[in-house]
């Protein structure tokens, strides 16, 4: 069957861009052919730094023909009714319609539109041109007078199609002042001359053979390759990155891998620093030794052709601009340690962090307070949790920092230490903005912890209070992120804490800060954020007065350990069957879904589960039509049949045991007491009816089976519960 070939030949198209750009032109065109109902076996797209290629598969060599029965007005309709049809039909006159009759509806107009299938060929004219005008670069480009916007400029298209054995034809069509064609070309060096290209196999051999590897991963794996064996013929080990592998195999055609070295002097200057200045200047790959783990002053470089000199010119080039790129950062560093990291927090006072929550040092003024709160809380030292806080953002207005904004943290622990910090201080500066992600390091020294956790809980307080929350699939301040890095905290390192307590405590500060940033503005200083600060109304839950800001907060984290305990395994359903509104106690709320999810996942559980379901379903539908709603204490002497009595009796016991376990803050013992009521259950719906002809009878037990859910829904809301 045919085959469509089509590459779009530009300058040189972003690395970051090019895989998602191969993607969207196989979408936009295998979309376009389905709806013209050339429907294909296979498609494949790829990637160079100058071109994006795509191969359509087992295409039929033209459209099917369809017919389409219309159904139009009733007979004896309108004119204009009749008009319409016609139009829309694409009929000429209603003598071309059909008429149908319908027992119930009468006779009415129909309309058979019978289309022939086109040629492929002809439909791909319009199809491909269209794709290439509507692709959804970001930030296309216009050159010379032309009205085409591409990413970069376009100099050329080929478009064949064609069956195996026979000779393609061109698509025709012009974009611009550029034709169609069968014509690519390869290497911009190696081989720069017109290539004539028939179908896919000959075209990836023909630029093969002008030094042009096709499919990004393949250039990824040759470079992987390359530099892992040079490597190892020294002694060293490449330091893996897949974001510079990717970024590197989106600059070049021809892979070619050579190792340079720079001065073992620089190597003082901390690896992590080092690395990012080689990574960030040159797109180069480091290197450690093999035995020792040591950062090599070694490095490898991808150049995009085969040198004449053996490549002996483009190494020492590169080795010349990383030599100057590491004095800098010599420099920097250097420079920082003299400035002791206290000595920085002045400059943090002309440091906006937002505009309706003041500077830096007004928030790290905030995360000391809060540090100082929460380290009893998690075992810290309060004072070496201030001391950490403080100086946890003193690294921002450094120059190692300033060159590269991903050090932060980092190269404030570098600095602490040789400065004659503590060492949990060092490594709270650096690890209170971790965890970042999902697959980042939690802390878990206690002083990093408090550290980390006012951090993400500065941030989250501060932007509800000034109403600025995440909306839809926006969120400009990461507070998502922020969220899930307090669950995680908590979770990894076992902490016992009230989210609704650290919240309602940081609210002090916060109306500390409400006071002196007004104070601050009628002094003239130009920072006025306190009338932007939202009222703090409360709300009584239970017994205790709590701001509805708050209430709204721990909401918002309701929904992210949600989240984060169904990307964990757990079952959404008992995720909302052990939450409810003031649910703050995350460790609490993690164990009790796993303790619950252990006794649904027994034959006790299940049982007694039905058993729940069918007394609520058999309450509700009573309360309905009785008016009332049932509870309170037990008759005695209408307890007429043994199973209930003995199910009052469990139940009894099993209440007083679930209070006890609850309040010993024993989850698991309060579900396994659960446990035990399945039995009584089963045997009281196996012999006893509820809705008894005795009033006083049914009464009573509509009364048991509301102590039952009662007794239950103190370990959870069974009702979330599903299947």
């Amino acid at each position: 069957m045919p085959e469509l070939l089509l590459e779009l030949f530009s300058e040189e198209i972003p690395a970051r861009l090019q895989r998602r750009a191969a993607e969207d032109l196989k979408k936009a065109v295998t979309d376009a052919l389905v709806e013209n109902g050339l429907v294909y076996e296979s498609a494949g797209a790829f990637a160079t730094p100058r071109r994006l290629a795509l191969t359509v598969t087992g295409l039929p060599p033209a459209s099917p023909d369809t017919r389409e029965e219309r159904k139009g007005p009733k007979v004896g309709s309108p004119d204009k009714a009749v008009e319409g049809f016609l139009r829309g039909a694409g009929l000429s006159s209603i003598d071309e319609a059909k008429i149908q009759s319908d027992p119930k509806k009468g006779d009415f107009y129909v309309a058979v539109i019978e289309k022939k299938g086109a040629p492929a060929i002809d439909l791909l004219t319009e199809i491909l041109p269209a794709a290439i005008k509507g692709f959804p670069w970001g930030k296309p480009m216009r050159w010379g007078t032309g009205r085409l916007e591409w990413v970069r400029p376009l100099r050329a298209i080929t478009a064949t199609f064609g069956a195996d054995g026979e000779e393609p034809e061109t698509v025709e069509f012009e974009i611009g002042e550029i034709r169609s064609g069968h014509t690519t070309f390869g290497h911009r060096f190696h081989a720069p001359e017109p290539i004539r290209v028939r179908r896919f196999d000959d075209y990836v051999q023909a630029l093969e053979k002008a030094r042009v590897v096709l499919d990004i991963d393949r250039r990824k794996q040759s470079i992987r390759a390359d530099a892992e064996e040079l490597a190892f013929a020294q002694g060293l080990e490449v330091i893996a990155d897949e974001g510079l592998l990717e970024e590197v195999a989106g600059l070049v055609e021809w892979p070619v891998v050579m190792m340079g070295s720079f001065d073992e002097a620089f190597l003082s200057v901390p690896e992590e620093a080092v690395i990012a200045t080689i990574r960030a200047n040159q797109k180069c790959f480091c290197l450690r030794d093999a035995v020792t783990g040591k950062l090599a002053n070694r490095f490898l470089l991808t150049a995009n052709l085969v040198a004449e000199d053996g490549g002996a010119t483009i190494v020492a080039g590169n080795e010349r601009v990383i030599r100057a790129r590491l004095s800098d950062a010599k420099f920097f560093y250097e420079t920082d340690l003299a400035t002791p990291l206290a000595d920085n927090l002045p400059r943090l006072d002309s440091v906006v962090f937002h505009a309706k929550l003041g500077t830096q040092a007004a928030r790290v003024a905030r995360i000391e307070a809060l540090a100082a709160q929460i380290a009893p809380m998690v075992g810290a030292d309060p004072e070496d949790a201030r001391r950490a806080a403080r100086l946890s953002k003193a690294d921002l207005p450094t120059g190692m920092v300033g060159e590269f904004p991903e050090l932060q943290g980092l190269m404030g622990r570098y600095y602490a230490l040789a400065q004659g910090e503590k060492p949990q201080v060092a490594a709270a500066i650096e690890d209170h903005y971790k965890p970042l992600g999902p697959s980042d390091r939690v802390p878990a020294e206690p002083v990093a912890i408090a550290v980390a956790l006012a951090d993400k809980l500065d941030l989250l307080t501060g932007f509800w209070s000034i109403d600025e929350k995440p909306t839809g699939s926006k969120d400009p301040y990461a507070l998502r992120r922020a969220a899930l890095g307090v669950i995680r905290l908590v979770e990894d390192n076992r902490l016992r804490l009230k989210l609704i307590v650290l919240f309602e405590m940081h609210s002090e500060t916060w109306r500390s800060h409400r006071q002196e940033a007004r104070a601050a503005d009628k002094q003239g200083s130009g920072f006025a954020d306190g009338s932007s600060v939202i009222g703090f109304a409360s709300r009584d839950v239970n017994g205790r007065k709590v701001e509805l800001k708050n209430l709204d907060l721990l909401s918002f984290f309701h929904d992210r350990l949600k989240v984060s305990l169904r990307d964990a395994g757990a079952r959404h359903d008992l995720v909302d069957a052990v939450i409810s509104e003031d649910s703050d106690d995350i460790l609490q709320i993690v164990n009790r879904v796993a303790a619950l999810g252990d006794l649904l996942g027994t034959e006790d559980g299940k049982a007694l589960l039905a058993g729940y379901r069918r007394a609520v379903n058999i309450l509700v539908a009573e309360e309905k039509k009785d008016g009332r709603s049932y509870g309170g204490e037990l008759d005695a002497n209408a307890l007429t049949a043994p199973e209930e009595t003995v199910l009052s009796t469990a139940i009894d016991l099993a209440r007083g045991e679930v209070d006890g376990r609850l309040a010993a803050d024993d989850y698991a013992g309060a579900v396994s007491t659960l446990a035990s009521l399945r039995a009584p259950v089963d045997t009281f719906f196996e012999n006893v009816m509820v809705n008894a002809d005795d009033p006083a009878v049914r009464i009573n037990r509509l009364t048991l089976l509301a102590q039952l859910r009662d007794t239950m829904h103190k370990v959870a809301d069974f009702g979330q519960v599903a299947g």
